[in-house]
């Protein structure tokens, strides 16, 4: 991605995977291995999930007291999925359905797949109001067939269990969500998590097991024809131990021009009211090292209403057998603060172009 800012630091503020301004990455190389949930007998079902990815990517979704020391270089490895997946004729009809292991976070709309999502770059949303990884278990009991009612609980956001955990405290999910509704056009998803999330290295161990962080977040997307679609997300995040709150919306747009050809719109408003949660980490442990509360090199900006604005292309040709996605992003990005800071270019713009793309494989 490069930046018309051209910051001196080199980084792209507000960006933790195409974090480099104008240069290369490898955001990761990913390994995939999955066991479908097959039947085992009497209504039961089990099933295995991994995936490991080595890359920059790595970085930023490192999981404490698991991967978070096996390099310490610009390109990383971790674990972003090694569950097993069960299913439960338990309750209702269609049962309960689990993965218990590390998974990743269930909460929001863009994804670290890149496969998966639409832009290359991601929402302030989605990089500093969601969780990414954890270490537990989750689960959708099927109410009918088309609602569930969610939860989970889990030792924190990239943490593990004992002394991999920067407080001791597990967290929580509980939400419902909606599927082929509206003659099948529309779809929800509504969770509520709450947990300490903040170390007791910053707060001391009786506030940071107390202060509790509770994020909110609904998106729904709607099917407005086989061409066109539109999602949406509101988010909202409270933190007791920081005294820092955020809120937020994103909305997205997708127009499918042909079976290979896809044009998407993105547009974000997003409030840090303290300045605290959107940051840069240069370093390429920094990340790791401020989930723990350990010392590290950290860029924050004043407290800032964010604007952002991304287009981009999605090229997706056939080019044979054994190559099952090839996938090229042009992207244009737009960022602006709302509310008179300098979030940018060293802390000397109000706003940015980011400018770039991405090239995905997959065998």
């Amino acid at each position: 991605m490069g930046n018309s800012g051209h910051p001196k630091n080199g980084q792209n503020f507000g960006q933790l995977l195409p974090s480099y301004s104008g240069q290369p990455l490898l955001n990761q190389i990913a390994l995939t291995v999955t066991k479908p949930v097959d039947p085992i007998g009497d209504g039961y079902g089990l099933g295995v999930n991994l995936q490991i990815i080595y890359g920059a990517d790595a970085r930023s979704y490192i999981i404490s007291g698991i991967s978070d020391r096996w390099m310490n270089n610009r390109n990383q490895l971790t674990p972003t999925v090694a569950n097993v997946a069960v299913h439960m004729p338990w309750l209702t009809k269609n049962g309960l359905d689990g993965q218990i292991g590390i998974l990743s976070s269930p909460m929001g709309v863009e994804v670290l797949n890149p496969a998966s999502r639409a832009f290359y770059s991601m929402s302030y949303t989605a990089q500093y109001s969601n969780p990414f990884e954890h270490v537990g278990g989750y689960f959708q009991w099927h109410v009918t067939d088309q609602y569930a009612v969610l939860f989970g609980i889990d030792a924190g956001n990239q943490m593990s269990f004992g002394k991999g955990n920067n407080n001791g405290e597990p967290a929580g999910y509980v939400g419902f969500s909606g599927s082929s509704l509206a003659g099948g056009a529309v779809s929800f998803t509504y969770l509520l998590r709450v947990g300490p999330e903040d170390a007791r290295r910053l707060l001391g161990t009786e506030r940071a097991h107390s202060a509790q962080r509770f994020w909110n977040d609904l998106n729904a997307t709607w099917q407005i024809s086989p061409k066109w679609s539109l999602t949406g997300e509101v988010n909202q995040l409270h933190d007791e131990g920081l005294h820092a709150n955020t809120w937020s919306g994103v909305v997205w747009g997708a127009y499918a021009a042909t079976s290979t050809l896809t044009f998407n719109a993105r547009g974000e408003v997003y409030r840090d009211s303290t300045g605290l949660l959107v940051a840069q980490y240069p370093d390429d442990q920094g990340y790791a090292h401020a989930l723990l509360g350990l010392p590290a090199r950290v860029y924050n900006a004043p407290p800032t209403t964010y604007g952002d604005f991304s287009l981009n292309a999605v090229w997706r040709p056939h080019v044979g057998h054994h190559v099952k996605l090839l996938q090229i992003r042009p992207e244009i990005r737009f960022d602006r603060s709302l509310n008179n800071t300098r979030p940018f270019a060293d802390f000397s713009r109000r706003g940015r172009i980011l400018f770039g793309g991405d090239i995905t494989v997959g065998f």
